[in-house]
């Protein structure tokens, strides 16, 4: 059996509902109000968690570290221009809380992993380009709140690192997200057949943080099993800021969270019959043996008297050579249906 986490009220994997997270990061543009009016919308759309970033620019990026080709300014400046102030953690907590969300943020470092803990995070959401930080990982682990663990970029043997990181400090409760790490991703790097060869290779909830435009990426992984959605996402594409562009806004949100409980209704329980509600269309648009022409009784049935057509109320027509031949017990009207207790 597959290991199920649990995070405060949500259990995670198996046949429980998908846990999503609304990625808020750094789209609060530094202003508390726009944070808040976030975590509003991720209210109203059903989601089960928002997350932030929490991480100091000087901690984060070496300021010689050469600008990404994508980028204007270098690593150092534009992290530092975007950085959620500290003291906005407990606020934000409170507020996500009283909505009935997780508050939760990715440490970049083991202060923030401090503050974190001390505000009463319920788990810890490491990003992928951490997941080769060791003593990040290890220092969170001793927290002793479940993990979620991204792994853009990293292979099978380095998620296994991570994770063997992870339990020796005797913590197992463990999430992994599959994750393509460009910004926006290309659908044709999602890779999400690697969901089930995570989830096959470490027997734990296997999730997507998915930067990909849209949100049919999502949908499909969900399908394929995915037990946790992470997606970015903004109150308008048009802000400024590195992660708008390709964030979901508000009726996205909408609409992904309820395309996912769809989906979750729609995947039944893999026993292959009809359901309850379909019983009628079983019993009327089915077909069965009906008389062809009027079969007085003591009449002997014969091919050219009968024809199989709807409703299915008749005997099946997989029976048709085992009443050929026999005889009308009652007078069978044409176009009626016949059933065993009439030959």
């Amino acid at each position: 059996m597959k290991k199920i986490v649990q995070i405060k009220n949500k259990k995670i994997g198996g046949d429980n509902p998908t846990y999503i997270i609304a990625e808020i990061g750094s789209n609060h543009n530094r202003d508390i109000n726009i944070a808040k009016k976030m975590i509003d919308e991720a209210t109203f759309s059903g989601v089960d968690a928002v997350k932030f970033q929490t991480f100091k620019a000087e901690k984060l990026y070496s300021k010689k570290t050469p600008k990404f080709s994508k980028d204007e300014i270098e690593p150092f400046d534009l992290l530092k221009s975007i950085e959620m102030p500290h003291k906005w953690h407990k606020d934000l907590f409170t507020y996500t809380k009283n909505k009935g969300l997780h508050f939760l943020s990715s440490p970049f470092d083991l202060e923030a992993v401090d503050e974190l803990d001390k505000i009463g995070i319920p788990a810890f959401k490491i990003a992928s380009f951490e997941i080769v930080d060791h003593e990040l990982l290890k220092y969170t682990a001793k927290k002793g709140k479940p993990m979620i663990l991204s792994t853009g970029l990293a292979n099978i043997g380095e998620i296994e690192e991570a994770i063997n990181v992870i339990r020796s400090e005797g913590n197992d409760e463990i999430i992994l997200l599959h994750c393509a790490s460009m910004y926006p991703s290309p659908v044709e790097i999602m890779n999400l057949k690697a969901i089930q060869t995570m989830a096959c290779t470490f027997q734990i909830p296997i999730g997507l943080s998915d930067h990909s435009l849209g949100i049919h990426v999502s949908l499909a992984a969900v399908a394929m099993g995915a037990k946790v959605i992470e997606k970015h996402f903004t109150l308008d594409r048009t802000m400024p800021g590195p992660d708008h562009n390709f964030a979901i806004q508000p009726d996205e949100l909408n609409q992904l969270v309820s395309d996912i409980r769809d989906i979750e209704r729609a995947m039944g329980t893999g026993i292959k019959d009809k359901s309850d509600n379909e019983q009628e269309m079983y019993e009327k648009a089915r077909r069965s043996i009906i008389a062809l022409t009027d079969i007085p009784k003591g009449t002997k049935i014969t091919k050219n008297k009968i024809i199989i057509k709807r409703p299915g109320y008749g005997i099946k027509p997989k029976y048709i050579d085992i009443i050929i031949g026999r005889k009308a017990k009652v007078d069978i009207k044409a176009d009626h249906w016949i059933t065993w207790d009439m030959i």
